[in-house]
């Protein structure tokens, strides 16, 4: 293990989630009217824009909602729970064919949202720098995560997922060292989408991703608005 594997896999985890926390805190503290996903939807005038955003949007979303889940269930639960049910070679496919399939509709939606950002007018005119910053950071994470799933395919026997798994099951019972150390071996690739994934935290708390954790839990218990007809 190198000082840049501990310094990289090790320590900055912890770097990025103190950011990621404080700066978060921060924002909702002294510019609470930022923290808002920004919507561009109404700038979509004719019917097919509309509907343009609403398949971009939907597929975006789906996508990362169900790979997050993916992530999260994968690569924290312990090998002594999921042999239970499924070995770690079937365990590394399910991830590779789950992931392939929910990656590809995020990638479209991604994709076509860019697309939208930069080339409608209305809407490149009201986006700001970080608004096509964090758009072009996801989909190089998307598109390294996709890559390590052809990467996993020289080696079906789920080595590496292991090695992965122990890094951040390592990361969050706090044991950097450890941490650093299970994944040294792993491919450059793996690496990067790990590190970039790392940033995202970074980057969390100055851009519009802080509306991901804005759910309106309290929408359904809110009460009735009236609403009066023009007379």
């Amino acid at each position: 293990m190198s000082n840049v594997d501990l310094l990289v896999f090790g320590v900055y985890p912890y770097i990025a989630l103190a950011i990621c926390l404080v700066g978060s805190w921060a924002r909702f503290d002294l510019s609470q009217y930022s923290w808002k996903a920004g919507s561009s939807q109404i700038f979509s005038q004719t019917p097919a824009d509309r509907r343009y955003m609403r398949v971009a949007s939907n597929l975006f979303h789906v996508g990362v909602l169900f790979i997050l889940a993916g992530h999260f269930v994968g690569l924290l639960t312990p090998e002594a729970v999921y042999h239970h049910v499924i070995g770690t070679a079937e365990k590394q496919l399910l991830a590779m064919v789950s992931g392939g399939f929910f990656g590809v509709l995020c990638f479209i939606g991604l994709v076509m949202l860019l697309h939208r950002r930069l080339f409608n007018p209305r809407v490149r005119a009201s986006s700001s720098v970080s608004d096509i910053l964090i758009l072009v950071v996801l989909l190089t994470q998307l598109s390294l995560g996709l890559l390590t799933i052809v990467a996993s395919t020289q080696h079906l026997d789920g080595s590496v997922m292991v090695m992965l798994a122990d890094w951040a099951q390592y990361t969050v019972t706090l044991q950097p060292q450890r941490a650093a150390a299970a994944i040294t071996q792993v491919g450059l690739v793996y690496k990067l989408h790990v590190f970039l994934g790392l940033t995202l935290f970074v980057l969390f708390p100055f851009t519009r991703l802080v509306h991901f954790v804005s759910a309106p839990v309290w929408y359904l218990g809110r009460r009735y608005q009236i609403v009066r007809q023009k007379g």
